[in-house]
């Protein structure tokens, strides 16, 4: 949910411009089931609009009434929000609606944990009870600091405390530049991952080319930089050249990552490790357990955006050690 805070903070920035009252609400407390999780956050403005969600859409408007009172008088509140009539999910949502007012050294602290790939913890404070709470409030807690999202908020430690670690932006990393990596990287960047583009120096690309890119970098193989490849990161190889997948897969060699899928059919497969096990004799054995190929679950995926989906499906699986099934066949709830 790293990536969904992210937009958060950068749109309310961009609001500065045009100086508004900015509202956070956060799940804190869930009893029964519900469509979000405690943890999920959205910025409310005093003009209507909302940036994130707390649910499938049906208690935001009630989150927004709720609001005004905490626009008006600056004062967290906790509310709660009963869906066992409305919403069908059989459960009791508590949020706190605390005033948003992140000081700027807090937002150089947050972007710069954001680039720098590094986890932090938020600490949000409430009780279940309805109505205005002083003390009520989230803390963000860095390696050297910890901030309150507004400078007036004297946070009560005594209360009940919902805490997130929150993880590095899930980075995608797309070798290759074709038509399907397009694709790939449009369906990746709606999910919110960071993905970067990495196209042979050969190829005439440009970062316009691949909506919902993060950045394009143009390296022959062996100048990748591996450094930012790490747990919190998939690889995908699919530049249709078994040659340029060979000579970046050397390249890859000592990285770590969460997933690594190989683009194309099981002979194409074993050819490309057979030759690999040449030049990289001593490749780790965890190296090969996170490999994939051919790349994706075999959901019938025929089209550049089945086959994207049939991939994104697959690294969300492994990232989360799921095996897919049908819902309708899983026994308990949806996220037991």
């Amino acid at each position: 949910m790293t990536h969904e805070l992210k937009k958060i903070i950068e749109t309310y920035l961009k609001s500065r411009k045009r100086p508004q009252n900015a509202v956070l609400a956060t799940v804190v407390a869930l009893e029964g089931s519900s469509y979000r999780k405690p943890g999920v956050r959205m910025l409310v403005f005093e003009n209507g609009q909302m940036i994130g969600a707390v649910s499938g859409g049906c208690v935001e408007k009630e989150v927004f009434r709720q609001a005004l009172t905490v626009f008006r008088d600056g004062i967290p509140k906790i509310m709660t929000y009963d869906g066992r009539y409305r919403l069908g999910c059989e459960g009791i949502l508590y949020i706190v609606i605390e005033p948003f007012q992140p000081s700027d050294v807090f937002l150089g602290v947050f972007f710069k944990a954001i680039k720098d790939r590094s986890e932090f913890q938020i600490a949000a404070y409430y009780q279940k009870k309805e109505g205005p709470k002083s003390g009520a409030g989230t803390i963000f807690e860095f390696k050297d600091s910890r901030f309150a999202l507004h400078p007036t908020n004297q946070i009560d430690p005594d209360l009940e405390v919902y805490t997130d670690r929150l993880k590095p932006c899930f980075k995608l990393v797309i070798i290759g530049a074709e038509h399907d990596a397009v694709q790939l990287c449009l369906l990746a960047g709606l999910l919110g991952w960071e993905v970067t583009i990495v196209a042979h120096p050969s190829e005439d690309k440009q970062i316009s080319d691949f909506p919902g890119a993060y950045e394009i970098i143009t390296p022959f193989p062996e100048d990748l930089d591996c450094a930012g490849i790490d747990m919190q990161t998939a690889v995908i190889l699919m530049t249709h050249s078994y040659v340029k997948d060979l000579q970046y897969l050397i390249a890859l060699q000592k990285s770590r990552h969460a997933y690594m899928g190989i683009l194309g059919p099981q002979k194409r497969r074993e050819k490309l490790l057979n030759e690999f096990l040449e030049f990289c004799p001593e490749v780790t054995d965890a190296f090969f357990a996170s490999m994939y190929g051919p790349a994706g679950l075999n959901i019938g995926a025929e089209t550049p955006q089945e086959i994207a989906l049939s991939i994104l499906s697959e690294i969300l699986a492994v990232i989360n050690q799921k095996s897919p099934i049908f819902l309708r066949d899983k026994e308990g709830g949806i996220h037991s």
